[in-house]
């Protein structure tokens, strides 16, 4: 008999994993508590733009925001978010959310897998209470608990769900059978059974951290050669000659994941009372990188003699990643507070979920060209629209003498007329 799925949260996450399930397991269903999401996901529409009106009018996934549906399910998936508070502080208020909601439908016999980006001991230690309280159900005697972190790579179309070898673990021997074998049936790469529960958090929080500390250390190579008078794409071309030389560029570091999940772990070894030095020295390089390439944009205009005063500023893109809508935890939008401190500045980004956006940051972005001049272009994120324009059609929309400062390498090396 086949397992009876429903994937509770139908994000970046939720929903590529509840169309996989579908794909394989005929009574699976998609849960979420937005009934707009869900509407417009009936409708054929995903305002996060990885999947197609195809993929969603001809599943046979069933999407609902009715949670008496949930019940009688044998397999649970939960994929919400986890975000930190503005004290960077982890906020597992979506996951008790999510687990007091499946509790309430939860049956005996029943798994409840976790996919949500956790520090080690969050499944067991508090999802599984709050399953236990709703269900008045036992964990590891009724039910059973997993965790399978997710790797989905929003506006990734080369490393999808299916390609992705993915991690697979449960409290005990059956139930890691039970779901690897549910996993395996949607995952093609195949599955890497972890020995437990917190190996496998521990895995997937610090796949991010990894980057996010390599990243700092770039950054602050990059401000180094920025007083030495170097230019760091070219060190790093020159460096990346070596075969074991691991290449990262400069940059802003946002979003849901590497501008996060860190601080998850720091939370966890901060509490044990282990002081995690180098995780927390990357983030504050990281975090205070917008206000570096703020200040370094107004230094590169003076430099240039540009009249300051009334100067209008563009910067192109908003989004935390190149060709994604996603605008959660954008670094960009610090960008553009530091800059507006000083300039006009006009925001463009024909990628970006504009009304979120402006929910969020209170800012107005343009999803069409707006009318130069400009005494500055920031290339922020490199869109493919937007590297598409090209040096020439930047340059013409600046004013004379008006300079063009390249965060992301949109223009090849030396097109540009600064750069981090």
């Amino acid at each position: 008999m086949g397992e009876r799925i429903a994937v509770v949260g139908l994000g970046y996450v939720g929903l590529p994993v509840a169309l996989a399930f579908a794909r394989h397991f005929s009574d699976t269903i998609g849960f979420d508590i937005d009934h707009r999401r869900v509407e417009e996901l009936l409708r054929g529409h995903d305002r996060t733009g990885e999947q197609d009106q195809e993929s969603l009018l001809g599943t046979t996934l069933r999407l609902t925001s009715d949670r008496v549906e949930l019940s009688g399910r044998t397999f649970f998936v939960v994929a919400v978010p986890t975000p930190v508070d503005a004290n960077n502080r982890p906020d597992l208020s979506p996951l008790v959310r999510a687990s007091e909601i499946v509790g309430r439908s939860l049956s005996r016999g029943a798994v409840v897998v976790y996919e949500s980006t956790v520090y080690p001991g969050v499944t067991e230690e508090i999802c599984g209470p709050v399953l236990e309280r709703e269900s008045g159900l036992r964990a590891g005697t009724d039910f059973r608990l997993g965790y399978s972190p997710e790797r989905i790579n929003p506006g990734d179309r080369e490393h999808t769900l299916d390609r992705i070898i993915k991690v697979v673990s449960g409290q005990d021997a059956e139930t890691l059978d039970r779901v690897a074998a549910a996993y395996g049936r949607i995952v093609a790469a195949g599955v890497h059974r972890a020995p437990s529960i917190q190996v496998a958090e521990a895995a997937k929080v610090i796949e991010n951290i990894q980057r996010d500390v390599n990243i700092a250390l770039i950054n602050e190579l990059a401000m180094l050669f920025k007083d030495l008078g170097l230019d760091t794409r070219e060190v790093l071309a020159a460096a990346g000659t070596k075969w074991n030389f691991h290449t990262y560029r400069p940059g802003l570091v946002g979003g849901h994941c590497i501008g996060v999940d860190p601080y998850y772990l720091t939370h966890k070894a901060q509490a044990i009372g282990f002081h995690p030095e180098m995780i927390l020295a990357g983030r504050r390089i990281n975090d205070g990188m917008a206000g570096f390439v703020a200040r370094d944009v107004i230094k590169a205009m003076l430099r240039a003699k540009l009249k300051m005063d009334d100067a209008r500023v563009l910067v192109m893109g908003f989004t935390f990643k190149e060709n994604c809508p996603d605008t959660r935890n954008t670094k960009i939008a610090d960008l553009v507070r530091e800059l507006s401190g000083f300039l006009d500045v006009v925001i463009y980004d024909p990628v970006a979920d504009k009304d979120a956006a402006h929910e969020e940051y209170g800012v107005s972005i343009a999803q069409e060209l707006p009318p130069g001049p400009f005494q500055a272009i920031v290339l922020a994120v490199r869109h493919a629209a937007i590297t598409a324009l090209g040096r020439e059609r930047l340059k013409a929309m600046l004013a004379p003498g008006g300079l063009i400062y390249d965060v992301t390498g949109v223009l090849p090396p030396g097109e540009a007329d600064a750069c981090i």
